[in-house]
C-alpha cells in the first residue's frame, strides 16, 4: 500500500480531527499503533504541523465518515489526479557530460576502438556519449585534433563504468560468435594513472 504524503504530519492532522482509531490511523500512514497513541500523548512528533489530507486530495471527507462509523474498516487512499511525465528509459536519448570532461572523448574513443575492436560504432556511442561521426574521425585520423589524441581509459576518465563496458564487451564477443565471425581477444588493459 503507499502511503500519504508526510505520513507523521498526515497522522497529527488525524488524530487532531477525527475521531478515528489509533489502528486506523497507524494502518494508513505506515505507523506502529504504539507511536499514532505516543503522539496523541504528546510524546511523539511535537512541534509538527498537521497535514490536511483532504485538502491535499489524499483522502476524502466521506471516506473519512466512512471509516470512523466502522473501527473495523481501513482508509483508502484516493487516487491522484495528478499526471506524472514518464520517465526516461535507460539508454535512450543523449547523456549529459560535464565540459571539463568532453574533450576526453576522443581519447577514450581511440582506446576503445585499439583495445576492444569487437564494439560496434553504435556500441561505443551508447557507453561514451558521443556520435557515429566523431567515432569515425577518430578511426580515420581525420578528426581536429588527431594529432594529440592519446588513448586512455574511459573508465579512469569517468565517462563510464567498469560494469557497462564489460557489459557492452560481451554483447560485442556474443553477436560476433553468431555471426560467426572471429573473435579478438581483448588486449591486456593496463591502468593508466
Amino acid at each position: 500500500m503507499t502511503l500519504p504524503l508526510m505520513p507523521k504530519a498526515t497522522a497529527v492532522w488525524l488524530i487532531e480531527n477525527t475521531s478515528l482509531t489509533f489502528e486506523q490511523i497507524a494502518e494508513f500512514c505506515g505507523m506502529h499503533p504504539l507511536e499514532v497513541q505516543a503522539i496523541a500523548d504528546g510524546d511523539a512528533a511535537v512541534g509538527i504541523v498537521g497535514l490536511d489530507p483532504i485538502a491535499n486530495g489524499q483522502l476524502t471527507r466521506e471516506e473519512i465518515s466512512r471509516c470512523e462509523k466502522d473501527p473495523t474498516a481501513r482508509l483508502q487512499l484516493a487516487p491522484s489526479t495528478v499526471v506524472l511525465p514518464k520517465s526516461k528509459t535507460k539508454g535512450k536519448g543523449g547523456r549529459y557530460t560535464p565540459v571539463a570532461k568532453r574533450q576526453d572523448k576522443p581519447d577514450a574513443i581511440a582506446f576503445l576502438l585499439r583495445h576492444h575492436p569487437v564494439l560496434s560504432d553504435a556500441q561505443i556511442c551508447a557507453l561514451l556519449g558521443t556520435t557515429k561521426e566523431t567515432v569515425q574521425k577518430v578511426r580515420d585520423k581525420t578528426h581536429w585534433n588527431s594529432a594529440n589524441i592519446k588513448p586512455r581509459d574511459p573508465v579512469l576518465l569517468g565517462l563510464c563504468t567498469q560494469t557497462d563496458l564489460n557489459r557492452a564487451v560481451e554483447e560485442a564477443m556474443e553477436r560476433a560468435r553468431r555471426e560467426g565471425r572471429a573473435v579478438p581477444e581483448p588486449t591486456e588493459v593496463v591502468p593508466q594513472r
